[in-house]
This record gives C-alpha cells, sequence and structure tokens, in this order.
C-alpha cells in the first residue's frame, strides 16, 4: 500500500499505512458523527466488500481482482477505472465510473451545512465542549496505533474539515476518494470529504428514487422538511404523521389517543433510534476498549448533553439518569433526605401532588420525626400563595412541587414559590413530569435545587428519566445505591466513590432509552416549545369550553393557566364505565384516581375521568370525545 504522506492532522511517527486498529477507530467515529455514514468500512476487507455495493453485487467475489491492481485488497490504484479505456462495466467488477459518480444535488446538504446542526461542534451558544469529543479522543489515545498520543486526530478538527469542504470535484480529483484513501492511509489535504459522505448518505439504505434518507442517530440533524412547522406555522396533520401508533382502529374507530397524562406516544425517529442501536450499536458503555462500547458511550454521554441544554444545566455533571421521575424523588429523599433532615424539621407539598412525590417523604418524616405539611389549593385548583408563603418558616428544609399538576393540569408558579422558599435558605424539589413536554424549562433561572422528569412523559421510552441536582449539593450527599459503574477504587476496607453523575448511576444503565430520550428533545426542539405550547393551549381552550356545554359534566380543575388535562365526572355513570364506553369509541382515556387522591378529595370525587392532551391531538378529535359523552349520557 501507499503512505499518505500528508493528514489534516498532522503527521503520526511510523504510522502512516491504514492498519486494521485505526481503520475500525476511524470508520465508529465516522459512522457515529457524520450523516449517513453509517456503512463506513470498519477494515480493508469490509472495504473490498462494500465497494460492490456501488456496483453489482453479484459481479464482486471477494478475490476478484481490480483492473491495474494485484492485491485483491489493495485498493489504492482504483482511481485507473476512471481512466479504463473500452472496458465494460462488468469488466470493472462492479466498481466501474458510473458507479461513483453522484449527481450535483448529492453533495447540496454539505455546502450549506451549519455547524451549529451537530452538537459536538462548538457555536455561539455552546459554553462547554461536548463529551462526544473528548470521549472519542480518549479512545484514540487508548490505541496503540499511535506513538505520539499528543497528535491523535480530534473528532473537533475531523468534522470541522468535513463541514469546510464543498462538494464537488476539481480538476486533479481523478480517482475514487474514499477508496483510494482506504488504500493509501489517512485521508490527505486532497481528500474530497464531501464525495466519501454524499455516497453514505446515498447508499445508506436504498429507497425509493428520490426518497430522502434519514440519520438513525438523535444527534444527526435532518435537513428541515417541506411543511414542518416553523415559528409562525403548526401542521398537525404533518406531525401525526411521525407517530405511527396513532395510524389504527380501536373496535371499527380511528384511535383518538388522550391518555397522554400517562404516557406519550413515540415518534418514528425515537423507534428508529432504538431499533438502530440494538441493530447495530449494542454494547455496555464507559469501559469497554472496542468499538461497539465507543459508539454506545458516545451516544448515552451525548444524550446526557442533550438533556442539559434542553433543561438549562450548568454541566452534565448535573444530570442523573434513572428509571424515571418516581425513582429520581426517592433518590433526592434517600440521599440528600436522609443527610440534612432532622427531628422537627418540615417539609412542604402541595396537595396537587402526585403520590410519588408525597409518599416519599412522608416515609421519610416518620424515619426522621419531621413533619410533612400541604400547600392549600381554591376552587380552581390554584396554588394559595398567601397560604404557601405563611407555611414557610425557618424550620422549612424542603418544599417539593410539582411544575404542573397531572390530575387537573393546574400549572404551579414555580418560580415565585422557589423564590420565596429561598428567603428562608428552603431547598426546592421541582417535579417536572407533567411540564417538560408542554412548556419551557431552565433550571437555573428557576434556582431549583432538584427537577426531576421521565422520558415516557416527553415521547421518549419507558424506564428512562433524569435528575437534575446544582453540582455544590450533588457532591456533598452521598450515593444511593452501590455496585459497578459508581466507583473508582474498592478494597474490603473502604470503597472510592466515582465523581459525578457516575456516583449516582450504579450498575449497567438503560443504555438504549437514554439515548432514545435524547432523540426525543430533539424531536420536540425541532417542532419547537413555543409551538407546541401555542398550539395546546388553544386546543385546552376549545376542549374546556366544549366540555362545559354538556349537561350534567362537572370540570374538575378549572385553573387559569394549566396544560391540557381535561378531568371531569358525569352525573349518575360511574368513571370507570365512561371510561370503557369511550374506548369502544376508539378514544383512549384514563379513569380513576390518577395516584392524586388527596388532590381529588378536596374537590369531593374519588375519581374522575381525564383525557389529556398533546400537540398530535386535533380540535376533530375533542369534537369527537363531546359527541361520544352525550351519547353515553343517553344510552
Amino acid at each position: 500500500m501507499i503512505p499518505s504522506n500528508n493528514t489534516p492532522f498532522g503527521n503520526i511517527p511510523g504510522e502512516d499505512l491504514l492498519n486494521p486498529t485505526l481503520i475500525a477507530q476511524l470508520a465508529s467515529r465516522i459512522y457515529n458523527e457524520v450523516p449517513g455514514a453509517s456503512n463506513v468500512p470498519k477494515n480493508e476487507l469490509e472495504a473490498a466488500t462494500s465497494a460492490s455495493s456501488y456496483g453489482n453485487p453479484e459481479a464482486v467475489t471477494q478475490n476478484a481482482p481490480i483492473p491495474g491492481n494485484t492485491d485483491p485488497l489493495d485498493l489504492s490504484n482504483i482511481g485507473n477505472l476512471w481512466e479504463h479505456e473500452g472496458g465494460s462495466p462488468e469488466s470493472y467488477q462492479g466498481l466501474g465510473k458510473e458507479s461513483f459518480q453522484q449527481p450535483s444535488s448529492s453533495f447540496d446538504h454539505l455546502k450549506d451545512t451549519n455547524p451549529e446542526e451537530y452538537y459536538f461542534l462548538k457555536g455561539p451558544n455552546a459554553s462547554k465542549e461536548a463529551p462526544l469529543s473528548a470521549h472519542a479522543d480518549n479512545l484514540v489515545s487508548q490505541q496503540s496505533f499511535s506513538g505520539n498520543k499528543e497528535s491523535a486526530p480530534s473528532l473537533q478538527q475531523f468534522v470541522q474539515k468535513v463541514q469546510s469542504v464543498s462538494g464537488g470535484f476539481s480538476e486533479n480529483k481523478q480517482v475514487a476518494p474514499f477508496y483510494e484513501s482506504l488504500g493509501s492511509g489517512l485521508p490527505s489535504d486532497h481528500f474530497d470529504f464531501s464525495f466519501l459522505f454524499a455516497n453514505a448518505q446515498t447508499h445508506v439504505k436504498p429507497e425509493a428514487p428520490g426518497q430522502e434518507v434519514k440519520s438513525p442517530y438523535y444527534f444527526i440533524h435532518e435537513p428541515q422538511k417541506p411543511g414542518f412547522p416553523k415559528a409562525d406555522i403548526f401542521d398537525v396533520n404533518q406531525i401525526r404523521k411521525d407517530f405511527p401508533v396513532l395510524h389504527q382502529y380501536v373496535h371499527g374507530k380511528p384511535l383518538v389517543w388522550f391518555d397522554n397524562a400517562a404516557t406519550t406516544q413515540k415518534p418514528q425517529s425515537v423507534i428508529d433510534t432504538l431499533s438502530r442501536f440494538y441493530s447495530h450499536d449494542n454494547s455496555n458503555i464507559h469501559r469497554g476498549a472496542h468499538t461497539l462500547a465507543a459508539r454506545a458511550t458516545d451516544a448515552y454521554e451525548g444524550s446526557r448533553e442533550n438533556v442539559r441544554r434542553f433543561i438549562g444545566a450548568q454541566s452534565t455533571s448535573e444530570i442523573i439518569f434513572v428509571r424515571g421521575t418516581t425513582e429520581g424523588i426517592n433518590l433526592v429523599a434517600q440521599t440528600w433526605g436522609r443527610k440534612n433532615i432532622q427531628p422537627g424539621d418540615e417539609i412542604l407539598v402541595s396537595l396537587l401532588e402526585h403520590h410519588a412525590n408525597i409518599v416519599p417523604w412522608q416515609m421519610l418524616a416518620k424515619e426522621k420525626g419531621a413533619i410533612l405539611r400541604p400547600i392549600p389549593v381554591n376552587d380552581r385548583g390554584e396554588i394559595l400563595l398567601d397560604e404557601y408563603s405563611r407555611l414557610l418558616n425557618s424550620c422549612t428544609k424542603l418544599v417539593s412541587i410539582t411544575q404542573a399538576s397531572n390530575g387537573l393540569g393546574t400549572i404551579l408558579p414555580v418560580r415565585e414559590m422557589i423564590q420565596l422558599a429561598k428567603r428562608y435558605d428552603v431547598k426546592v424539589l421541582v417535579d417536572g413530569a407533567q411540564s417538560v413536554a408542554h412548556l419551557p424549562v431552565n433550571v437555573q433561572e428557576l434556582d431549583a435545587d432538584f427537577f426531576v422528569f421521565s422520558g415516557h412523559k416527553i415521547f421518549a421510552p419507558t424506564g428512562i428519566g433524569v435528575v437534575y441536582g446544582k453540582k455544590e449539593i450533588l457532591e456533598n450527599i452521598p450515593p444511593w445505591q452501590g455496585g459497578g459503574n459508581m466507583i473508582q477504587n474498592v478494597t474490603f476496607e473502604e470503597t472510592t466513590f466515582n465523581g459525578l453523575p457516575n456516583k449516582f448511576e450504579a450498575g449497567t444503565p438503560t443504555v438504549a432509552d437514554a439515548i432514545g430520550l435524547g432523540a426525543a428533545l430533539d424531536y420536540v426542539n425541532k417542532v419547537g416549545l413555543k409551538n407546541i405550547a401555542e398550539y395546546e393551549h388553544k386546543l385546552t381552550e376549545y376542549g374546556m369550553e366544549q366540555l362545559r356545554q354538556i349537561p350534567g359534566l362537572r370540570l374538575i380543575g378549572t385553573a387559569r393557566e394549566k396544560v391540557g388535562v381535561l378531568s371531569f365526572v358525569l352525573n349518575n355513570v360511574p368513571t370507570e364505565q365512561v371510561g370503557r364506553y369511550l374506548d369502544q369509541e376508539g378514544i383512549a382515556v384514563r379513569a380513576g384516581h390518577h395516584c392524586t387522591q388527596p388532590a381529588l378529595r378536596r374537590f369531593g370525587v374519588e375519581s374522575t375521568v381525564r383525557p389529556s392532551l398533546a400537540f398530535y391531538n386535533t380540535f376533530e378529535e375533542i369534537d369527537r370525545l363531546v359527541a361520544a359523552i352525550k351519547k353515553i349520557q343517553y344510552r
């Protein structure tokens, strides 16, 4: 093979020739970080066989020589094919010139690429280096292919190089650059990156002619499609196409999913991300020395960075992955709570809380001899701020409140409540399970000490959630569970714990679900929380108005500020029976106490029917709900 004497990353002494380790490493990094590059060969044999995919697969055999080559795996002279006179496509063994040529449109997606589309590229809003780059460089430094670890190529530099190159060929580029590079070492300065990525983008997944190939991972941002919601446009019909579960019939009727407060449906991008991970990259994370472990770790830590940006945290060290909101609250109760709550201390929770934000504090209060006090609400289901202010005192150590009620939909004034609590140096936990999918959240602006939410409430998989905690607090509380990943050193005498956030992530995490959460947050960002909030507000107002007009129906929870929860009861019809009748009409709602028994009892009921809305619901679906309720009344 012919070594390349000039690389964009500087010379790596003694390692100019491309070896299998370096191929695998380079392929892994391209695979994860460059749109559509998932079929970059991982070794020389795969490079030879993958070349056949550009022509006629059946015309190529593993040991078939390439014209001008004596070694079937030496692709350095593949450029000869471009000048081969008089040969038929068959004589090129599937690697003819026509197989490599691409229309100019193949490069268009690279010409105007905005580096901000890649979260691991520093943009104007990037405050810290993304973990993906650091991890990739660490992995490179662990490999033995370079005698000079300091000269190991930087992922940041690599991708920026890609972004700086326009598409097309120059006059002196008369070879197939990708295959030349595989035969001659690391990509040189004249290497046409855009050719490689355009080919990969075109050949990742052969679809119908003209059909766009979707990027499988959340951190590969696709170009905005025509008709996708913009700042002043919200096309719900376009949105609904992304959610396959919505396009089915239940009892012969089109499904209406009005159970979003219990769990949300998943867009195809999230489903594809999970499938892609398990099909191609499944591995445990952090300590593996192999390529799949690097891919899995990059995607997992990339998702953590995605969460950080989404909720406005200062550092990824403040983002802890858990199974969901319930586990997150219990983690805080069993770590910060057990260390700081003393006999006689008081913990405040609102009357609107989910049981998951009552029971852990109740258990802790009984264990510590503390007092749990409820914050009252008015007849609309709104917090009485004056009463809340009077409850705060020098004995108050914690306020734990939801940002939006799952039973009534009330949006609590958490910013004001946090400010009042800080006057007494009280720590505040915010349960964001019902808010993150509907309202923009910035934990630093809120000044919340803890913020928790579940992935499945924001279009992500079940089994994944997040605890945000201020770094200075997390550093001073003990871990909750012991095991792998959360340790630095273990002896029979003592254990040294890992740093943040690993200290709180014992054992094998739900890697795929965390990656799916990243994909879901990217999807929400594409639609835009501002768009979502505005559309859902109109939908909620319409739904409330239509339900008010039904005789015998009583709305439970009529706060002026609320998310799309439309709880109600019907005179003389049990809530469970209403739920079953609605199901026969293809309408899925929740009927019961919704794990908010204290809140419902404040309004004199034990259960309600709870339609709950998301941005993929429509005004027509609300009309179907209203018609079905009226039908139930006259059965």
